[in-house]
């Protein structure tokens, strides 16, 4: 079934930040189902941080085995640069899942899965532990007044969609249609939006399979003005692009897929727009 009732000339838009480094400590851990724990994290130099789009992101700096703290490179006109002899810290990308700036504090879901620096690093976080955080760089801001919103994804996305779900103003049609291990791994959305929720159990099944393209191929969308938005891994987020553009007849400007991680690669965040 292909989706063409679209005229109405919403445009999502880019917005820069000034690129900031801070150094935060860890003030709580929480589990959130078996794979995912919540860290949230304080301190002082959260001052003046900004992020206003549900998939933001902010590179996290680990402790290397050993260390209290992370180095943090300072910032000049030709990148970023390292002291003397002090090795890069291992750093990941993640979602600002919630910033307060009331309590300054930043809320980000970690998934537990495999055996990188970010997982392990998850596996024994506890409160007054040190993280480096930069970012975000900037946003992708799309406008809240689509008539409805299809959200698409594994683990890796889910924080980004339980926050956009928070934020979409009262009554917004959303769909959410998320890959996990098993039904343990399922969270509970805090949303006003009218959510319809379809939840894909890989039970032992290898990520990156057929069932969120399978899905998402059977879905019944909504008439009106609509956008889409993926992110899971690389070649599962560019089969859902295309099946959403050339197969279920969005246009190219309301789908944003993104791939959060990559089969046998390491640190993988990549945009798909063509």
């Amino acid at each position: 079934m292909s989706q063409t009732s679209q005229t109405t000339d919403r445009v999502a838009r880019r917005v820069r930040h000034e690129v900031k480094r801070r150094m935060l400590q860890v003030r709580d851990v929480r589990p959130l189902t078996p794979k995912m724990l919540r860290v949230t994290l304080a301190g002082d130099d959260l001052s003046g941080f900004v992020s206003v789009a549900h998939d933001d992101h902010v590179k996290l700096f680990f402790p290397p085995p050993g260390e209290e703290k992370p180095a943090m490179p300072t910032q000049t006109p030709n990148g970023p640069v390292y002291p003397d002899g002090v090795p890069r810290p291992a750093s990941r990308d993640y979602t600002p899942r919630r910033f307060d700036a009331a309590a300054n504090t930043l809320t980000i879901d970690f998934v537990l899965h495999g055996d990188g620096p970010a997982a392990a690093w998850g596996a024994q976080a506890r409160p007054g532990q040190f993280l480096g955080v930069g970012g975000p760089r900037g946003s992708f801001i799309v406008p809240d007044d689509f008539d409805w919103y299809l959200f698409v994804g594994d683990e890796t996305a889910l924080p980004a969609i339980s926050r956009r779900l928070e934020e979409l103003p009262s009554g917004t049609s959303t769909i959410v249609v998320a890959e996990v291990a098993d039904a343990g791994e399922r969270q509970n959305f805090t949303t006003r939006t009218k959510l319809e929720t379809h939840w894909l159990y890989r039970e032992g099944a290898a990520p990156g399979a057929q069932l969120l393209h399978d899905a998402t191929a059977q879905l019944k969308l909504p008439g009106g003005d609509g956008y889409a938005w993926v992110a899971a891994e690389a070649a599962t987020a560019k089969a859902l692009r295309r099946l959403l553009v050339e197969e279920r007849g969005l246009r190219k400007d309301r789908v944003k897929a993104a791939a959060y991680w990559k089969q046998g690669a390491i640190a993988v965040h990549e945009t798909y727009d063509d």
